[in-house]
């Protein structure tokens, strides 16, 4: 594409990430892409990134201590605020159950990542979809009720796949495992999806696409990392990016 302007216009995104850092270096990674597809030559993306020690994010999920979470990632969006960017990005999909938390701590705009996401899946005219994430996405309400306001029908796995995909997630993607057994497994439920009606998939946890791509689904599958970043690309160049490869 064109690009509307010129690099001197170009906002500065603001990462909060670290939860895990691989899918984090894949937000980085993304987001310069796509600024060289729109820009060309030697453009890159503006960007201030702060990342977290998640062993004490995870440990603070477990005991339940969201609100204390949620202050520290408010204390560092302020921070990226106050260092000039001009948008935010939380990289996890869990973590937005404390969304509310960092948008009261900044005045810049901040990209929440069910949002997006749902306004992505709209846009290939599909409304009933199944959800992959962490137990604590799956199975709370913060996430489901963004992409239920938007309209979308959401499918979760039972309680069994419920448990695998999460067990996958911590113990295998956010330490760098990709495993065959375990793609293997997602795209079992991923089927089952398929057999209960949905017409895609939303990958809601940023680990996920490590694992599977649209090239090992029959399903549609939305891959919230690529959307996010896409989300905050469009936002940072003042136009409009699309996330699909």
């Amino acid at each position: 594409m064109a690009c509307s302007g010129h690099a001197g216009a170009v906002k500065t995104i603001g990462f909060i990430g670290g939860m895990s850092w691989e899918s984090t270096a894949v937000y980085f990674r993304v987001a310069n892409e796509m600024v060289r597809r729109q820009l060309g030559g030697l453009h890159s993306a503006r960007t201030l990134t702060v990342t977290v020690d998640f062993a004490e994010i995870e440990q603070m999920q477990v005991a339940g201590r969201w609100s204390d979470a949620g202050d520290l990632l408010a204390e560092l969006a302020a921070g990226l605020e106050a260092a000039g960017a001009d948008l935010i990005v939380l990289c996890t999909n869990t973590m937005h159950k404390v969304s509310a938390q960092i948008e009261a701590a900044i005045a810049v705009p901040f990209i929440h990542l069910a949002e997006v996401t749902a306004d992505a899946v709209l846009a290939a005219d599909i409304t009933r979809v199944g959800l992959l994430g962490t137990a604590f996405t799956m199975e709370q309400d913060f996430y489901i009720d963004r992409l239920a306001a938007r309209g979308l029908d959401v499918i979760l796995p039972d309680a069994q796949d419920r448990a695998e995909v999460h067990r996958i997630i911590y113990d295998e993607l956010c330490v760098g495992i990709v495993s065959d057994e375990s793609r293997e497994t997602y795209l079992g439920v991923i089927d089952r999806f398929d057999r209960a009606g949905a017409d895609g998939v939303i990958l809601g946890c940023t680990e996920i696409e490590l694992l599977i791509g649209q090239a090992d689904a029959d399903l549609p599958v939305f891959p919230t990392t690529r959307i996010h970043t896409a989300a905050a690309v469009s936002m940072a160049l003042g136009q409009s990016v699309s996330w699909a490869e």
